[in-house]
């Protein structure tokens, strides 16, 4: 659960995060929308990849990264009963 917090800590990685919500992405895709250099944008997806936030999967000479949505729902359901156990 720490390597997902310390993925979500920094604004650049949820922001790959928002854009991988709305479909998948290669790593260039990602790149053209930040003003940082590519192998910063790899670190970020490697960081998120060990986190477990995001997949990746090789077609031909690219490489696609998608949201886990899994791990985002174990996410919400384990901060959600927090909520839930109000007394």
């Amino acid at each position: 659960m720490n390597t997902i917090f310390k993925a979500l800590n920094d604004p650049t990685r949820r922001q790959i995060l928002e854009l991988l919500q709305e479909k998948d992405l290669t790593a260039g895709e990602i790149a053209q929308q930040f003003n940082i250099s590519f192998p910063s944008i790899s670190h970020h997806l490697d960081l998120l990849k060990q986190a477990k936030l995001v997949t990746s999967e090789k077609d031909g000479q690219y490489v696609y990264y998608s949201l886990n949505t899994t791990v985002v729902d174990e996410i919400m359901k384990w901060l959600l009963q927090f909520k839930l156990k109000k007394k």
